[in-house]
């Protein structure tokens, strides 16, 4: 994401599904003290996938990190640079399409013991607020949906900047990151280490390293 300038604060966010009524976050007098060029990325935006990754990191046999992420998934977003709150955020992802590198484990994955992918294709996050902490940085909670189980979840976002790249594309970065626990959503497969503890970890970091295009037409 380095190719970004550094900027002060925005949001990415969904489609109109959001009824924009409802207050979604900090004050109108809170928006007003971020930063009057925001205002020009208010609209539209899209993930662009080549320059974009939905992953996750989860702690593996106790010693050792196992990162993957998801390649195949459908993105609406909404930015209002003037008020952050109203911004919102939508992304449909086919848990078939996860690659954590190795064939046989993204088989796993995949099958009944996780994300069981016949059964439940998709898994999806739709924001519900959007709030303004400081500078260049927001909390976005949401519902996120695996396995037809809904739970809350909040995710720390930043904004890193916006530029036009050369080819006429008008970029904005983002990096969200929270960690949740797999349980909730009723992946429960483990198997117990002799020594003690677990094979796989219950907690679940889940990373948003986000390249979005704006919208046209």
């Amino acid at each position: 994401m380095g190719i970004f300038s550094r900027r002060q604060t925005a949001v990415i966010d969904p489609p109109p599904a959001v009824d924009s009524d409802r207050p979604l976050g900090r004050t109108a007098a809170t928006d007003a003290t971020l930063d009057p060029a925001l205002r020009a990325l208010t609209g539209h935006w899209t993930i662009d996938r080549p320059h974009s990754r939905i992953g996750f990191s989860v702690r593996h046999a106790m010693v050792t990190t196992v990162r993957g992420a998801f390649t195949d998934y459908d993105s609406t977003l909404y930015f209002d640079g003037a008020r952050p709150s109203e911004s919102r955020a939508e992304l449909v992802i086919r848990v078939a399409s996860v690659d954590t590198g190795v064939e046989q484990r993204d088989g796993h994955l995949v099958g009944r013991d996780f994300f069981d992918a016949r059964r439940y294709p998709e898994m999806t996050f739709r924001s519900t607020s959007t709030f303004h902490e400081a500078g260049e940085s927001f909390r976005m909670t949401g519902d996120l949906t695996i396995r037809d189980r809904t739970r809350s979840v909040e995710i720390q976002l930043d904004y890193l900047g916006s530029v036009m790249d050369p080819f006429g594309y008008e970029r904005a970065g983002f990096d969200g990151t929270t960690t949740i626990d797999r349980r909730e959503w009723g992946l429960v497969y483990n198997q117990r280490l002799e020594a003690g503890g677990s094979m796989v970890s219950e907690k679940v970091r889940l990373q948003f390293d986000i390249s979005a295009i704006r919208a046209t037409g």
